[in-house]
């Protein structure tokens, strides 16, 4: 009895909290057909939402992004539609499944591309998000999902990170940004990792400052770190086909 009424108050927010808000803007949309000529296998696809869970997340976050899903490019399956799911994700309402670019054809998008991963990493990352497909969260814990109720939570700035990854284990994957975080991980590929100084003394009797980086928890992970990664290279689609601003027709 008391497992049904957890599961019906985990289902009434979970329908709550993916209602879009009524109030989105959309400043520069790139269609799905301009994305695929430019993503490449390993990409990070970040999504500006528009439900309330998206925009508590930007909130704690304090980031346009609030959700992030990876390219697979040619490893994906098609759909009845037959568009290619192409795309990978972890969600509150459905756990980690494909999708098709088209699902974000009216978001604001930005692709975040790691650098200097081999074609074997590569393949390594995308088969560790593959291999999560059908995964499903525990949703029994109501006080994991219920702190999502409030779009203005108040709580202090640097406490809003490990607000996101309170509560006792399942329910914080719901955070798009954790499944991808250990996909990358799984290759020891840095996102934002806490580094460390430390002195070492040489043979020449002389002291030196060595850092050492430190893996940062998965559940620590929003969709924002990636953007922020020195690790992670920002390529728009825009400037990467030969803009030109004289090209440009101006209304005065």
């Amino acid at each position: 009895m008391f497992t049904w009424l957890q599961e019906k108050i985990a289902d009434f927010i979970l329908h709550y909290l993916h209602k879009p808000v009524w109030r989105y803007e959309t400043f520069s949309v790139t269609s799905p057909q301009i994305l695929e000529s430019f993503l490449m296998p390993g990409d990070v696809l970040l999504v500006e939402g528009n439900q309330r869970v998206s925009s508590i997340i930007k909130f704690l976050t304090q980031s346009t992004w609030s959700h992030a899903t990876i390219y697979i490019g040619s490893h994906g399956t098609k759909n009845a539609d037959g568009e290619k799911l192409c795309l990978i994700e972890a969600e509150a309402d459905g756990g980690v499944k494909a999708a098709p670019l088209t699902k974000y054809k009216r978001f604001n998008t930005r692709i975040c591309r790691p650098v200097s991963l081999s074609s074997d990493e590569v393949k390594q990352v995308i088969d560790y998000a593959i291999g999560r497909i059908g995964h499903q969260y525990d949703m029994k814990n109501i006080i994991d999902l219920g702190r999502y109720l409030f779009p203005y939570p108040p709580v202090p700035i640097f406490m809003r990170r490990r607000m996101l990854a309170l509560g006792s284990g399942d329910p914080t994957r719901a955070i798009c940004s954790t499944l991808i975080a250990q996909a990358f991980q799984s290759v020891h590929y840095p996102i934002l990792p806490e580094v460390t100084k430390e002195c070492v003394e040489t043979s020449q009797a002389r002291y030196i400052e060595k850092e050492i980086y430190h893996i940062r928890h998965h559940s620590l992970f929003t969709p924002r770190d990636f953007d922020l990664s020195p690790y992670f290279s920002v390529v728009k689609p825009t400037l990467e086909s030969d803009f030109d601003h004289k090209s440009l027709h101006w209304d005065h």
